[in-house]
């Protein structure tokens, strides 16, 4: 069972999300950050999500800013939004008496929920997927346009079908992130989660993301797995370990 909710971005617009519901007993609840352009509904998020739920967790994922049904312009988003935007989301969660102890992120959104995770409510452990240790790692998913973009100040651009806006306010909020302090200060148990023969972001990300992080920290290798886990039973594995891993930071 899935509840659509909604609830405001920093910027205004209404984000809109789903909330897989836990089967059985409550073991606790999370928060999903989506990757790049992908939003709520692709197979990492729906599918990692719903299994936790199976398991008990129940999962908040929502689409980022001009995404899948949430409202607002995409090119008025940055890197910055998106990582306020998973924490207000978790205050979402904390406010409707369901706080999300455990904040879990795919691919750019495992990068935001590095950064995001220091600021947010009620989270007790941390998960990424498949994630870069620099944001601007997405550069090559626009690289063709870049060029234009930087000139002219914006270009339009195609992911994944949509015809998306991209600003040099982006390119330029990207660049500037960086993760490696917010790593470092994370005081949260981290897991990260990564396939070696991943060749969209390559396992070297998940390596500089454990090395710069603290203890309690954990890595698992997805071995056979796809960027976007779009294999039969990637993504429900990947789930069933994190429900492993995350049980002893979720409520009774």
């Amino acid at each position: 069972m899935s509840e659509k909710v909604t609830f405001k971005s920093t910027s205004g617009p209404m984000l809109a999300g789903l909330i897989d519901e836990p089967e059985g007993e409550v073991r606790g609840w999370g928060v999903f950050s989506h990757g790049f352009t992908l939003g709520k509904d692709c197979p990492a998020a729906s599918r990692i999500c719903k299994q936790l739920a199976a398991e008990g967790v129940g999962m908040l994922r929502f689409d980022n800013l001009g995404l899948g049904d949430s409202e607002g312009d995409w090119g008025n988003g940055s890197f910055t939004h998106k990582v306020a935007d998973t924490v207000e989301a978790t205050r979402f969660m904390a406010d409707r008496g369901t706080p999300a102890e455990l904040l879990i992120g795919h691919s750019f959104g495992g990068a935001a929920v590095l950064a995001a995770a220091p600021d947010a409510v009620g989270v007790d452990a941390v998960v990424t997927v498949a994630a870069p240790f620099e944001p601007a790692h997405v550069e090559h998913n626009y690289d063709s346009v870049l060029a234009r973009v930087m000139e002219d100040g914006h270009a339009d651009w195609m992911a994944g079908g949509k015809s998306l806006t991209l600003r040099k306010e982006f390119v330029d909020d990207v660049r500037r992130a960086d993760l490696r302090q917010r790593i470092m200060q994370l005081k949260l148990p981290l897991l990260v989660m990564h396939s070696p023969t991943d060749t969209t972001v390559g396992i070297e990300n998940a390596s500089d993301i454990f090395n710069t992080a603290r203890h309690p920290r954990s890595f698992v290798a997805l071995e056979g797995s796809d960027h976007l886990l779009t294999k039969k039973g990637q993504a429900q594995r990947a789930a069933r370990i994190i429900s492993a891993w995350a049980h002893q930071y979720l409520i009774d």
